[in-house]
């Protein structure tokens, strides 16, 4: 084995350290780990971050998106367009609440849904859109928002791997309808799994936080918190997707970081761009021109004369002992949506079944990203 094979490049690695060990160890010595007060502080903080009125902490991105269908009151016989170019949970949580997911297709320059490609799947019983965010990469939101209050629909946000990114110089989910982002390892920042709604409604926002809690009317900070009983009662079927102050805790101390992580990846980022602008036949994912992306991923896409497939490029990184990922799921493509209609969806077929993510991390090193370019330079020289 080659010391490149020892010594593996990883696609990616949450940035930890101490601060974080003694977030969660203080909240440990506390005596109070299920949701509390740093919930709530994680919550104000969070919202602050990306200019909502209110932040709903809960177990997952996944959650998150639930809960705001929920709100929304979709149901059977309602029809939510989704791009199918994400990950799965997207689809998913609109058939939890009973709805239809109806795939559209996405623009090849950033992987997201604009107006147009709504507009070409929307239906009498289209009742939302559901836009992701996809990578990082933010779509044209003003755009799509003016569309949908043509159209009379409510647009929701999958933010998951969106914080940090802007669009038109504030961020992702500012005035958004309903916002979901994610904490998972996978993403800019983290604290372990975890999630976020943002709204700026008010009713909504408290109706979240029962629905997180079984539908309780009181919380169980409130009632630790009286110096009076307080008996709660059960408005109506909620569910129990709550963050722990553990998980807060760090996700603390990871908003404190987001400029320098975001500044990083950036500068990553740009990095590989000069590095591959020599590298005939890969086109890297790029900033739109209505933002600028926090490069959760950096995923380029080769041309369909690559010498290389996308997968036999996986494997030569694999051999040079770098952990390369395939690109954003076709989750029309998935069993579990064999049999669901879905119109033509060429450009999320050919992101699907072409791109790759690249690793990047925020303590990737010139020589680690060295080698990846190393290995497609060298595909890319292939007869």
């Amino acid at each position: 084995m080659s010391a490149e094979q020892l010594d593996r490049v990883p696609v990616m690695i949450p940035w930890l350290g101490e601060e974080e060990a003694k977030a969660a160890s203080d909240a440990v010595l506390s005596g109070w780990v299920a949701q509390g007060p740093r919930v709530a502080e994680f919550e104000r903080a969070f919202a602050e971050r990306v200019g909502a009125e209110h932040g709903i902490a809960v177990s997952s991105c996944t959650t998150a998106l639930h809960l705001a269908l929920v709100v929304l009151g979709l149901g059977p016989g309602d029809e939510v367009v989704v791009p199918s170019l994400s990950f799965i949970a997207t689809a998913n949580a609109v058939r939890y609440v009973g709805a239809e997911p109806v795939f559209a297709d996405v623009e090849a320059a950033t992987g997201n849904l604009t107006a147009a490609t709504v507009d070409a799947v929307r239906t009498p019983r289209t009742k939302a859109v559901l836009v992701v965010h996809q990578g990082g990469v933010p779509a044209d939101t003003d755009a799509l928002r003016a569309a949908c209050a043509d159209w009379d629909l409510a647009l929701v946000e999958d933010a998951a791997c969106a914080i940090g990114s802007t669009v038109g110089g504030k961020s992702v989910g500012h005035g958004a309808l309903l916002a979901a982002w994610s904490f998972h390892p996978r993403k800019v920042i983290t604290t372990g799994e975890g999630g976020m709604i943002t709204t700026d409604d008010a009713e909504w926002a408290a109706r979240l936080r029962r629905l997180r809690e079984h539908g309780m009317n009181a919380s169980a900070a409130q009632r630790h918190a009286s110096s009076t009983p307080i008996l709660e009662s059960y408005l109506e079927v909620g569910y129990n997707y709550r963050m722990t102050d553990i998980q807060a805790a760090v996700g603390l101390v990871q908003l404190g970081k987001l400029d320098q992580i975001v500044g990083r990846r950036r500068a990553l980022a740009a990095r590989y761009d000069a590095l591959l602008q020599d590298v005939p036949g890969l086109t890297p994912v790029r900033d739109p021109e209505h933002g600028q992306g926090n490069f959760q991923s950096y995923w380029v896409l080769p041309d369909q004369d690559f010498p290389l497939g996308r997968d036999e490029l996986l494997a030569e990184l694999a051999d040079a002992g770098i952990s390369a990922r395939r690109g954003i799921m076709a989750s029309h493509l998935e069993p579990a949506y064999q049999g669901h209609p879905a119109a033509a969806l060429p450009v999320t077929e050919r992101i699907s079944r072409d791109s790759l993510i690249l690793p990047l991390f925020h303590t990737m090193t010139d020589a680690q990203q060295d080698r990846v370019v190393a290995v497609l330079r060298r595909a890319a020289d292939r007869p």
